[in-house]
């Protein structure tokens, strides 16, 4: 960087991301914190690091640089006086993606974090100022294109898995196109990898070669190694909103919560662009806002989130439960509770897995949004889900055409949903139409064949991205002969359980100990309020379970 470069002014505040705190606020925060002098050139932040104060500005100036040390540096952010650094990632135990650096002499506040987690519960209104501010600079980070790289073809299989772990999680990474972008070659070149060994993860020091789920995730900082492994009181299987939930309940309570997911946090309710009907939320949030937030809650209760973990199997010791992960470890614990949802279903058509993650995707969020500026595209099914992605997608796609069996979008659409689409020019609805054909080459989707069900026409139809939203089927493979299932697969529970031995209680499978709740659950509403009402009910539940087994002899409940 240049000195002009280095002189930048004071980033102006975007969207409520930086704030200045007020004499008071600072005054709060200084009680518990440390005042620290800084000088010219030191790193308050290291790219790569994880465990960091919360550190408020207080005289000086401090940039935000990607890359730092390198020749490709970039500064991103300049703060000044009452300006506090940092974002979502000090929350969630991430490594920062970038380096903060004093560019001018002056004096800072660091507060731990354990403190400052404290101090939020004291001053609510502080707390939500900096959560509203990190989530709002998680998006920026996003958009700045910086953190990790992800080297790879747009029609690689595996450059679509470690894409989707990265987007599901909010982690900042950047796509180098191996079709599309001109450097990428070169790249590759310099780091001595050649095109059959990509996609390669790029970050720091570290060139990962096609790595592995578990391996992306552990230098992203979604999770640690070297897991503790004595008895908790409470796995919660599934981080949708039913089992965030349970986390935050369960931790806020004393509970020893830990939570997995062999994908990401938010389940399908965060692949979601935007939730409208869910209460406290006029406006809407998207549903990675409403994990993140989750997120931040559990473990600012300390609940121990590992994603992504898959479990692979339920087993009990006694009246322990033991649950296999897909990496061989075992969580051995008093109580679980299953919130492990549903899978899309696929359409029945030929060629279908030809066009998986290169045109054709069960979920419609910015990463597929990608694809989708210009292009004519598709949506199928008749569900909110379908009604969201096609709102979504009609800001950047030429045409949607959404697809449905019938003829009435309001049998299974929210009615503010079917407004909005009636209201856009460049959505048109097939209704009475069927997808029979699917047709491109090299991976690449062209046209789409439907057949209207009443006439028998068929059409060809110019698209080049499908999304499919057509109901889903429960996540409940792992489970085998543990608990009792119905037809469908879901999880029994409660009144449902046919026994001779004492009636589970509500949401209580048929094995003492192990609960369901949300979408997994038989029976259940297919809403977020009511996932999240289940896992929370979910908590009080165990309680009375690990009191029945003299597990919670001297825990106290919260007063309400």
């Amino acid at each position: 960087m240049n000195p002009d470069e280095e002189r930048l002014a004071e980033t102006p505040d975007v969207a409520g991301a930086y704030p200045r705190l007020s004499d008071e606020q600072i005054a709060v925060l200084s009680r518990r914190g440390e005042k620290r002098p800084v000088w010219r050139g030191d790193v308050l932040v290291a790219e790569g690091r994880r465990d960091r104060d919360f550190l408020v500005v207080l005289s000086g100036m401090v940039a935000v640089i990607d890359g730092y040390g390198t020749p490709g540096a970039r500064m991103l952010r300049v703060h000044g006086p009452r300006r506090f650094l940092d974002e979502l990632g000090l929350l969630i135990g991430q490594p920062s993606f970038v380096t903060m650096v004093a560019q001018e002499a002056g004096e800072v506040l660091a507060v731990p974090l354990p403190t400052l987690h404290e101090l939020v519960r004291e001053e609510p209104g502080l707390g939500d100022l900096i959560l509203r501010s990190f989530l709002a600079r998680r998006e920026l980070l996003i958009g700045d294109i910086t953190g990790i790289k992800i080297v790879g073809s747009r029609f690689s299989p595996d450059t679509r898995r470690l894409r989707e772990l990265a987007a599901r999680n909010r982690v900042p990474h950047t796509w180098i196109d191996l079709e599309e972008d001109p450097d990428a070659e070169e790249l590759l070149r310099r780091l001595s990898i050649s095109t059959a060994d990509t996609p390669v993860v790029i970050w720091r020091d570290k060139v990962l070669r096609n790595p592995s789920n578990a391996e992306l995730a552990r230098v992203a900082g979604l999770r640690r190694s070297g897991k503790d492994q004595a008895v908790c009181d409470v796995v919660v299987v599934g981080a949708g909103p039913a089992g965030l939930a349970a986390a935050v309940y369960g931790a806020s309570e004393g509970l020893a919560t830990v939570v997995l997911d062999a994908v990401a946090t938010g389940g399908q309710a965060g692949t979601s662009s935007r939730i409208e009907n869910y209460l406290g939320f006029p406006a809407g949030i998207s549903g990675a806002d409403l994990a993140d937030r989750a997120v931040v809650q559990a473990k600012k209760f300390g609940a121990d989130l590992t994603v992504p973990a898959e479990a692979v199997r339920l087993e009990w010791d006694d009246s322990d439960q033991v649950v296999h992960l897909d990496d061989g470890t075992q969580l051995r614990t008093r109580t679980v509770v299953i919130a492990t949802g549903a899978r899309y279903r696929k359409l029945e058509v030929p060629r279908l897995a030809e066009f998986e993650g290169t045109s054709v995707y069960y979920a419609a969020t910015f990463m597929e949004a990608v694809f989708c500026e210009r292009q004519p595209v598709a949506v199928v099914g008749g569900g909110n889900s379908a009604g969201q992605a096609t709102v979504f997608l009609a800001r950047h796609a030429s045409q949607v055409r959404l697809v449905i069996r019938h003829d009435d979008l309001n049998r299974d659409m929210s009615r503010y949903l079917v407004d909005q689409i009636e209201r856009l020019p460049n959505v048109e609805v097939l209704r009475h139409t069927e997808v029979t054909e699917l047709a491109g080459d090299d991976g690449q989707l062209q046209t789409l064949g439907v057949r209207d069900t009443r006439t028998g026409q068929r059409q060809q139809l110019p698209t080049t991205v499908l999304f499919i939203f057509i109901g889903a089927q429960p996540c409940t493979g792992w489970l085998a002969s543990s608990v009792a299932l119905d037809e469908r697969g879901y999880v029994l529970t409660g009144a449902q359980v046919r026994t001779d031995t004492p009636q589970p209680v509500m949401l209580e499978t048929s094995r003492p100990g192990v609960l369901a709740v949300g979408d997994v659950r038989s029976g259940s509403i297919k809403r977020v309020a009511s996932a999240v009402g289940e896992g929370s009910m979910a908590v009080r539940l165990i309680h009375d379970h690990l009191a029945r087994f003299g597990h919670a002899a001297d825990r106290q409940l919260p007063r309400p």
